[in-house]
């Protein structure tokens, strides 16, 4: 292993030369109050905090912050806290997923253009993670991710409540008219009890599991909740350990492999990952230089069982607290460890196989073994077929098994107040039969690629007993969502996909076991239908929302931006310091 000198440290190029550029750097150094001592000679790090006071996920931040640059200090190094963009998932509107792209962009150029020697990415909330790690990857510096936690899990009545699976599953009953003004307000205000994530194997479980997986947290560090104190002592951990790696010159394209994407998608698959997980691997993977397609996913999903027993694809209510005491994710992927290549490097410094030694099962019905599964595939499958050659994305768990083969006449939106208003029209003409379509809400189409993929159960069928049906949606879907939801259709409406060309009325067939979805439309009339077809207005003049939909890929390539991509050309250097 290298090891770094001081004068090879990024931050000694701003600091050490004897001329007037350093004399400027070490000069604002003093007038922050450090004396030389503080910083010459020392690895400096960036403490890549995600933190607002709108993000619910990340409000104990302030307080873990303080936790690393404890553990910074302690190893030697000087911290210095960087905000970065808060992409939180309840207030960014129309959706955080536009906003992904610009947090790695700030990542990437917070990282370059300061003297940062290594850096602690803090995030959790659903786009942070994969925000932080792809600007981390094209920066190239050595790096670790803090995980926010899962909040304590909600209750109410005495029953335990999970983010979003729970409210989607209330408020259907509330508006069958099952549920009070008061139990409603207090489901409201039991759900979500402390900071952190949602508690249920949501996006943010599932990317902060895949960050583990990937080898770029310290061992457990995505199964500890928010608020154990546990968390501060792994947050001091980070801390000391990146100013290791910086003399050890660990930098993530030693750990970012083929091998270490392969086991962080098997490891997804395993838990029940959000459909979310799909874009944001495909999308970390190519800032990596790693291929990783919609087939690799679906056969590790076709080869690796469901083995954590967590909601929403779980089968006993189990959330994120009740699998962080059952030993977390270092004893999952000791479950499954012949499924994973151990030999891959960590940030621990520790091969895989090496951080799970000592990990163990201590509730079996939570993280099974792999002869006693709660699905015997992954959590994912892959689709294609005339109404998505470009592939979708289904999760066969969280759904009615009798929606694995279904045929149906297809109800198609527009857009999702044309939809809105229909599902809240007891009169509207439906049957469970139907599928369900809403198009125009892909990258362009949303604009942003919005979590409006789990269409509501139409008021009408509500009524009548109904809590699931099939559903179809060029948009994503809330990784704490559940049901017979088709997601992801590429290419999307909006540019012209196939499914701009659907109409109210035509038979649609899903076949999963063959991985097909079709609309059973003649050639000839797609091609008639192809040429009537106008293509809508763009949702953007100018801004930021205009270099979006400009460059952004489609959902089967990860959504990101095409000249982001490694294969677009290589990174850019050091600044130039005069």
């Amino acid at each position: 292993m290298t090891t770094k000198r001081h004068e090879d440290l990024r931050s000694a190029r701003w600091f050490a030369p004897d001329d007037l550029r350093s004399f400027g750097h070490r000069s604002r150094m003093m007038q922050l109050g450090y004396a030389e001592e503080d910083f010459m000679g020392r690895p400096l790090i960036g403490v890549l905090s995600t933190w607002s006071e709108l993000n619910t996920c990340h409000s104990h931040f302030p307080e873990r912050v303080k936790d690393v640059k404890r553990g910074v200090l302690q190893a030697g190094g000087l911290a210095v806290e960087m905000p970065a963009l808060s992409v939180d998932e309840n207030y960014t509107k129309p959706t955080s997923m536009l906003y992904r792209n610009l947090l790695a962009m700030e990542t990437e150029e917070i990282i370059r253009s300061h003297p940062l020697d290594g850096v602690v990415l803090m995030g959790g909330c659903d786009k942070t993670t994969p925000g932080l790690v792809m600007g981390a990857l094209s920066a190239g510096v050595p790096m670790i991710y803090l995980p926010a936690g899962p909040m304590l899990r909600g209750n109410y009545a005495g029953k335990p409540l999970g983010s979003g699976s729970d409210a989607w599953k209330y408020w259907d009953e509330r508006r069958a008219g099952n549920i009070s003004d008061a139990e409603w307000s207090g489901i409201q205000g039991g759900i979500a009890r402390s900071a952190g994530t949602c508690m249920t194997m949501g996006t943010a479980a599932t990317m902060m599991a895949i960050a583990e997986a990937m080898g770029l947290t310290l061992p457990g560090a995505s199964s500890i909740p928010a608020v154990d104190s546990a968390h501060q002592r792994m947050s001091a951990h980070c801390g000391r350990r990146i100013v290791e790696m910086v003399w050890e010159d660990v930098t993530p394209n030693r750990i970012v492999t083929t091998e270490a994407m392969r086991n962080a998608a098997t490891v997804a698959m395993a838990t029940g990952c959000s459909t979310n997980a799909v874009v944001h691997l495909i999308a970390m993977a190519r800032r990596a230089g790693v291929e990783l397609s919609l087939d690799d996913l679906d056969a590790l999903g076709r080869s690796t069982p469901l083995i954590a027993n967590v909601r929403p694809s779980g089968a006993s209510g189990y959330l994120m607290e009740d699998f962080y005491y059952a030993g977390g994710l270092r004893a999952l992927m000791k479950q499954m460890q012949g499924l994973l290549d151990t030999s891959v490097l960590t940030v621990s410094g520790q091969s895989l196989g090496e951080s799970l030694e000592g990990a163990r099962v201590y509730n079996e019905d939570v993280i099974r073994p792999l002869s006693n599964p709660v699905y015997k595939e992954g959590s994912l499958a892959i689709l294609r077929g005339n109404l998505c050659p470009d592939g979708a994305v289904i999760k066969p768990a969280a759904c009615d098994p009798r929606f694995h083969v279904h045929q149906g006449p297809a109800l198609v939106f527009d857009s999702y107040p044309e939809m809105k208003a229909a599902v809240e029209d007891e009169d509207l003409a439906i049957t469970p039969d139907h599928v369900m379509v809403l198009r125009n809400a892909g990258p362009h189409g949303g604009p942003g690629f919005p979590e409006w993929g789990m269409l509501p159960i139409p008021k009408a069928l509500i009524k009548q007993g109904h809590r699931d049906m099939l559903r179809i949606s060029d948009a994503r879907m809330s990784g704490t969502s559940y049901g017979a939801c088709i997601l992801h259709v590429a290419p999307e409406a909006h540019i012209g996909g196939p499914l701009a060309l659907l109409k109210t009325g035509d038979t649609v067939r899903l076949d999963l076991p063959n991985r097909r979805l079709d609309m059973l439309v003649d050639e000839a009339e797609l091609t008639r239908r192809r040429a009537a077809w106008v293509a809508p207005e763009p949702r953007f003049q100018r801004g930021y929302g205009h270099l979006f939909t400009q460059h952004v890929t489609q959902a089967d390539k990860g959504c990101d931006f095409d000249f982001l991509e490694t294969a677009f050309g290589p990174a850019a250097g050091e600044p130039d310091i005069f």
